[in-house]
């Protein structure tokens, strides 16, 4: 892997600087020994093991020679480097630094032996967590390396992602690099499963976790959708890259497309452009460098040719110069720009030479030895120098501040970085936010949105990823049976109930005094509602009340003009004056139910109206006895008659009405009513209204009048076919069955109306059942009075003069004429 070269000379430049410098370690010069683990198991043990061994002799645990002796030991850049370093060195006590991963143990003993060139991963996944949260990406996939590092992912940190809301479309595991070489087979048949399940899933948002060979396992998708020839959108997919992955790439992947990385994000440890590595890089010459025994075999693999052997013989391809420059290279090949390792590299070399000065600085002066112009410090063990590295903390050359937090990880927080490639397969990494674990939590993340690069397949408008669309204002999640917990139904809240942000788990109850729009996702002040003069419905009942008013005042003067006519005087004149008046009052007492409710109006409007009715009904019950009971007195020996007179009406007028009168005082006594704002009636409106106070009294006082009026109805049907001219039972029969009808059909009308309409539903009947009264009883006298008036003239036309006596003709005008009743 080309790439990994700059790691080199990370460390070549950094030993360069220092030993040049003469600052750091001015009596001593700093010098390194690389060795090759290619990321097996077995090489990373053998490599552990030639450090405690004599130089060039393979005797582990013998070492007989001091120039072998390091101080410290720098692993990576993948973790197991790291992990199985650590299983040998920790042992012995040697200073151990990871420069690309941290790297993942449980064992105390390994860890208080290791430091790591790289944030606690714990932070790194918060940083994760915090981005998705930030684009409200709900609905993600996760691919993840099939080893213990990623078992771990799966168990300690998806938990706490699920916690925050974060659902997983798919979790797939992928094989480790090494085993490239002996199980490839296996290795593209996981790789093409893995392809499969991504491309169906709904998911934008991919989370990889790895190392930083994974790129070579996304690197291998587009040659994939050509075998499987299921084109790959990865235009469509956004891939988020922990910081352990960096480009790399196998020889075979120089020539493959790199858009599938094209807006991707990852995330990489703060880091900055070192001052003169490039220039370091740009010097690089095979031909000027004979130290350095990668170089040739990078140069050959990085511009794909070959230098000519020792024996002169030619080679194959072809021929490289030497003079080839790296700024030439794409970006795919090698890049020029440090990386987060090569940066990590760098500060793990100078965290050593600070961590030598400092202990340098505590041993006496004149402890040290000379011995061929080389300082020396006599009697080091490996142990002494890892309390030093503990407590560094330096200014590297770029002005980042570097040191280790007491868990022995790099305190420093995370730079997003967002891909953008290019056809000449070169790419470039644009910083688009910072992730600070130590902020406060309003400042921890900062995104540059406007930086961000999205793949061409969402022209460059943010991407959504969530298992279904985002539930509206108005609507509450339900969740689907079977599904993840983010994915969910949208259902519309429920009456008087809102929801004001999207995705709400439930709708909300408006306050009293408000109720929801139309649209269900605010909530509105309530009208204050009440059955007012100035709307339609008050002034047509308004004016209907005057009217019926003004048409029973006129009746009244009409009877009172044309007070001594036979039709007048036939059915007591005195219950007839009293039932007009007090069907005036009922109609007037309606103007009582509209208007702004009061407290005074309260308590009369229930309370009149059952009176001024009652005194109504009880003139027509008084009626209808004086007719039965008349006509049974006229009957030879009866004792009736002297029953029958003024005082007859009066009592049964004057008890009836005492009655209710005393029912409505026993009302305002106990729970009389009171003015009210009814919250939840209506949905829109605060109705403003009359308590009744006690629905029983109130029923009660109906129900009395509804008996009145039961008994009069009952007698008056008894009584409507006695013979006389100006018998008033049919009359009275009619107009009880219109008032029962009216009232009868009220209740229910009344329960099952709200707010003002329900006093609207009152007002109609009581001048319905007013209007009844008047007209089925009046209409007719009113007629032969004002119409036929030659019919009132034909006085007693069935029964003459005892009849006359009876129902209280004065002396003087009873007739001296009789006639035979007709059949």
């Amino acid at each position: 892997m080309t790439q990994i070269y700059q790691h080199i000379v990370a460390l070549t430049f950094a030993v360069t600087e220092i030993n040049e410098s003469g600052q750091i370690l001015s009596n001593l010069t700093l010098g390194f020994h690389i060795i090759n683990s290619q990321f097996l198991a077995s090489r990373m043990y053998l490599a552990s093991m030639e450090l405690l061994s004599t130089w060039s002799r393979f005797i582990p645990n013998y070492k007989c020679d001091f120039r072998g002796n390091a101080v410290a030991v720098i692993g990576g850049p993948n973790s197991d480097v790291c992990f199985f370093m650590a299983d040998i060195l920790s042992i012995y006590k040697n200073p151990q630094l990871g420069y690309g991963s941290a790297s993942v143990t449980n064992d105390q003993k390994q860890g208080a032996f290791f430091l790591q060139l790289f944030p606690d991963w714990y932070h790194q996944y918060f940083g994760i967590l915090q981005l998705l949260l930030f684009f409200k990406w709900t609905w993600i996939g996760i691919v993840t390396l099939h080893a213990d590092s990623g078992e771990r992912v799966v168990q300690a940190i998806l938990p706490k992602f699920s916690q925050s809301g974060i659902c997983f479309a798919f979790i797939e595991f992928y094989h480790k690099l090494a085993h490239f070489a002996t199980d490839f087979g296996e290795i593209l048949e996981n790789t093409m499963e893995t392809y499969m399940v991504i491309l169906r899933s709904t998911a934008t948002v991919v989370l990889v976790h790895g190392e930083i060979q994974t790129m070579i396992f996304l690197r291998m998708f587009p040659v994939i959708s050509g075998i499987v020839d299921t084109p790959m959108k990865t235009a469509g997919k956004i891939w988020i890259m922990i910081g352990r992955m960096e480009f790399v790439s196998l020889s075979y992947q120089r020539d493959f497309d790199i858009d599938i990385i094209h807006g991707a994000m990852s995330l990489a440890i703060h880091s900055k452009e070192v001052s003169g590595f490039q220039t370091f890089l740009q010097l690089k010459n095979p031909n000027l460098e004979k130290g350095d025994g990668f170089l040739k075999i990078f140069w050959q693999k990085a511009f794909n040719c070959e230098f000519p052997t020792s024996d002169g013989d030619h080679a194959s391809g072809e021929v490289c110069t030497g003079d080839e420059k790296l700024e030439a290279l794409p970006g795919s090949v090698f890049d020029m720009s440090m990386t987060g390792h090569s940066y990590s590299m760098y500060n793990a070399v100078y965290a050593v030479a600070h961590a030598l000065q400092s202990m340098q600085s505590s041993k006496l002066k004149n402890r040290v030895t000379v011995e061929r112009r080389r300082w020396k410090l006599p009697n080091q063990q490996p142990w002494q120098l890892q309390h030093y590295l503990k407590g560094v903390s330096f200014n590297n050359s770029a002005g980042d501040e570097v040191s280790f937090d007491q868990n022995g990880y790099l305190a420093t927080g995370f730079d997003i970085i967002s891909w953008v490639t290019f056809p000449n397969l070169s790419f470039l990494r644009v910083k688009v936010a910072e992730i600070d674990p130590i902020a406060s939590k309003e400042k921890e993340l900062n995104v540059s949105v406007n930086s961000i690069r999205w793949p061409s397949a969402f022209n460059q408008v943010q991407p959504i990823s969530w298992c279904n669309d985002v539930c509206q204002p108005g609507y509450s999640k339900r969740k689907k049976e079977g599904k993840p917990f983010c994915c969910y139904d949208c259902l519309l809240c429920p009456e008087g109930k809102i929801s004001n942000q999207t995705d709400m788990e439930y709708c909300l109850m408006c306050s009293d005094g408000q109720y929801p729009n139309k649209g269900q996702d605010i909530c509105i002040p309530k009208n204050i509602s009440f059955l007012s003069f100035e709307e339609p419905l008050g002034i047509a009942l308004a004016a209907f009340t005057l009217s019926l008013s003004s048409i029973t005042a006129l009746v009244l003067a009409i009877f009172i003009q044309h007070k001594d006519t036979p039709i007048v005087k036939a059915n007591n004149r005195s219950l007839t004056y009293t039932l007009l008046i007090s069907l005036l009052f009922s109609f007037l007492c309606a103007l009582l139910f509209i208007g702004r409710p009061e407290k005074v109006i309260c308590l009369l409007r229930q309370t009149t109206f059952g009176i001024v009715f009652s005194v109504a009904i009880s003139c027509l019950l008084a009626k209808t006895i004086i007719v039965v009971l008349a006509f049974m007195a006229t009957k030879p020996g009866s004792t009736i008659r002297k029953w029958i007179g003024k005082r007859l009406a009066a009592s049964v007028v004057l008890s009836c009405s005492l009655i209710q009168a005393t029912l409505c005082t026993v009302w305002l006594a106990t729970s009389p009513p009171f003015q009210d704002l009814d919250m939840h009636t209506m949905a829109e409106e605060i109705v403003l209204e009359c308590n009744e106070g006690s629905a029983i009294m109130f029923y009660s006082v109906l129900g009395y009048m509804g008996l009145l009026a039961t008994v009069s109805f009952t007698m008056a049907f008894l009584a409507r076919k006695l013979p006389d001219s100006f018998n008033e039972a049919k009359f009275i029969t009619f107009s009880m069955l219109v008032f029962c009808s009216v009232w009868v059909t009220f209740v229910p009308t009344y329960l099952s109306t709200k707010g003002k309409y329900m006093v609207a539903v009152e007002i109609f009947s009581i001048l319905a059942s007013g209007a009844g009264l008047l007209g089925c009883i009046f209409a007719p006298k009113c007629y032969i009075i004002l119409i036929k008036p030659e019919l009132n003239n034909r006085e007693l036309l069935y029964y003459g003069v005892e009849f006359a006596k009876i129902v209280g003709y004065p002396p003087g005008r009873i007739p001296t004429y009789n006639f035979i009743p007709q059949s």
